[in-house]
């Protein structure tokens, strides 16, 4: 066996504190880079099995093949004579097969190049193993990071043990991210790489504004306020749509909070995004009213509400046309997007418009038709006058025959 010292077990030790992989990897990483360059070392002869084995008291470690026990041994990589092995296992028996210490004594040099290598390359395949299992546990969680650098259009943060890619179209629009800037993160995504794994993060995701305010509202983390759908406009606007599984709960109170304190927590870490708190309701009409506020709704009509689609004519006051509708339609956007349904709005005004001008088209047309119901009236009585003038020409020649 080699004396390597107890050093290693120290390192090991220090390794596992450091990088979080335990000393058992580093030492059978060492046990394998043993083997391998005993075999590179012995290459062309049979040599059956062979193990590496460290003794953590001594800080030796060796080589040791498989052999079997003969009276006399006609090959030496696989055979050991029965006095030979006596002094390593007294109980042994003939034909029975025992481990023998085949370290070579010039084996240091070369087996310390092999470790080094073997374990360099084990070390990194652990290391990316244990970030690889803790990122994909904390896929689709929020994670506070720090802003490292910029790469072209991405940004990369740092979330602890690896740093993430927040790609552009990630990124909440006119953001400016500074160098060691703190930042919560949606994990979108961990792809399994030949090196460290590539975590991907988000912070337009609409379940950002989801996990904070399950964070702020006790009431959604406990399960009597829930959170039924949300849709997001990440640095201008997110409705969001509540429920309550408590009759004395007001969903809404809930997510505010005392004099607004939990709602403008939420918005400072949503750097002033403006946010809806909708109440949910299984009423389409009531929901689709609730969706677009703060406009105020002067009637819905159901159009279509089927499997296939769903349809609202939603009709306000004309002051409220624009709001309803929201700067270049947002809001109606995200109201379509909170409820699920097609949503189509028109002033009160304009539906006037519109009934009048069916109004007039009905009269038009009932105009047209009662002309043409005259026409076909005059036609037929020209019809029987001419009939008339025709019998009556027949019986002024019959008198005259006569």
């Amino acid at each position: 066996m080699i004396k390597i010292g107890k050093e290693l077990v120290e390192a090991a030790e220090q390794l596992e504190r450091e990088k979080g992989i335990t000393k058992e990897v580093i030492i059978k990483s060492l046990c394998d880079a043993m083997v391998t360059a005993y075999k590179k070392h012995i290459r062309g002869h049979e040599i059956g099995t062979i193990i590496a084995q460290f003794d953590e008291k001594t800080g030796e470690i060796g080589v040791f093949r498989q052999k079997q026990v003969v009276e006399s041994v006609e090959f030496e990589y696989t055979e050991v004579e029965y006095k030979e092995a006596k002094k390593i296992d007294p109980t042994c028996q003939l034909d029975d097969i025992i481990y023998v210490d085949a370290t070579p004594a010039d084996f240091g040099r070369i087996a310390a190049q092999a470790a080094k290598q073997v374990i360099t390359q084990r070390i990194r395949e652990a290391e990316r193993k244990l970030i690889l299992d803790e990122f994909m546990d904390k896929k689709g969680n929020l994670l506070t990071g720090i802003v490292q650098r910029r790469e072209s259009r991405n940004v990369i943060v740092n979330i602890g043990r690896t740093e993430a890619i927040l790609p552009g179209r990630e990124q909440i629009p006119g953001e400016y991210y500074r160098t060691n800037d703190r930042i919560r993160v949606y994990v979108l995504d961990v792809k399994e790489t030949t090196r460290l794994p590539q975590v991907i993060v988000s912070q337009v995701h609409p379940r950002i504004v989801q996990e904070l305010f399950e964070l702020e509202v006790p009431e959604i983390e406990d399960g009597v306020v829930e959170i039924v759908s949300i849709s997001r406009e990440a640095g201008y606007r997110t409705k969001i749509a509540v429920h309550s599984h408590d009759a004395e709960v007001d969903p809404v109170g809930a997510c505010i909070g005392p004099r607004g304190s939990r709602i403008q927590t939420i918005v400072n870490e949503l750097k002033n995004e403006k946010i809806d708190i909708v109440r949910y309701s299984d009423d389409p009409i009531e929901f689709i009213s609730n969706a677009l506020s703060p406009a105020r709704i002067a009637f819905v009509e159901i159009l279509e509400d089927s499997s296939v689609s769903k349809e609202a004519l939603i009709v306000v006051p004309d002051d409220q046309l624009s709001l309803a509708i929201g700067k270049e339609g947002q809001n109606v956007r995200l109201a379509h997007r909170l409820t699920g349904w097609k949503i189509d709005i028109k002033s009160l005004s304009q539906i006037e418009a519109m009934e009048n001008a069916n109004q007039r088209e009905n009269q038009e047309q009932e105009v047209a038709d009662s002309s043409q119901e005259e026409g076909q009236e005059e036609e037929v009585t020209n019809s029987n006058q001419g009939e008339d003038q025709e019998e009556e020409v027949t019986n002024s020649n019959e008198e005259v025959q006569e």
